[in-house]
C-alpha cells in the first residue's frame, strides 16, 4: 500500500509511478483524459513482453504490440518516428526481445519529458496527494 511519502515520490521520475500500482493507475487515468493511454500502454506491454520466455509466445506477442500500436492505422496506435516503425516493420517477421526497444525507449521519452510534468500539475495527482495526506493525518491525529 503507498504512503504520503510515496505519493510524493512520485513527483521524483516517471520510473516511481510506472512501478507503483496506485501511480500507475492514476497516471493512467491522467493519460486518458488528455486522450494518450495508448503510451504507457504501449511501455507496459513491451515491459511484459520482455519478459517472455517461449519462442512461439514471443512470435504472438511481438505481432500482438504490433498490431495494436505500431502498424497504420493501428487502434492505439503510438508516435514514433518513421525509423523507429521501419525497421520495427521490417524484422517483425521474425522478432526478438529487443524488437520494441528503440520505439519503447522514445515512448518512454515522450511520457517522462511531456505527459509526466503535466501529470504531477494534474488534479488527479494533487487529488491523490490530498488523499494521502488526509489518511495520515487522521492515523496520528485520531482525535481530529
Amino acid at each position: 500500500r503507498s504512503n504520503a511519502g510515496e505519493t510524493m515520490a512520485w513527483s521524483e521520475s516517471v520510473d516511481t509511478v510506472l512501478s507503483n500500482k496506485e501511480g500507475l493507475a492514476a497516471f493512467r487515468t491522467f493519460l486518458k483524459s488528455e486522450f494518450s493511454e495508448e503510451n504507457v500502454e504501449f511501455w507496459l506491454a513491451c515491459e511484459d513482453f520482455k519478459k517472455t520466455k517461449s519462442s512461439t509466445k514471443i512470435a504472438l506477442k511481438a505481432q500482438k504490440i504490433y498490431s495494436d500500436f505500431i502498424q497504420a492505422d493501428a487502434p492505439k496506435e503510438i508516435n514514433i518516428d518513421f525509423h523507429t516503425k521501419n525497421d520495427i516493420s521490417q524484422n517483425i517477421s521474425e522478432p526478438t526481445l529487443s524488437c520494441f526497444d528503440a520505439a519503447q525507449s522514445s515512448i518512454y521519452c515522450l511520457m517522462a519529458k511531456d505527459s509526466f510534468p503535466r501529470f504531477l500539475r494534474s488534479e488527479v495527482y494533487k487529488e491523490l496527494v490530498k488523499k494521502y495526506q488526509d489518511r495520515n493525518q487522521k492515523r496520528w491525529l485520531p482525535f481530529l
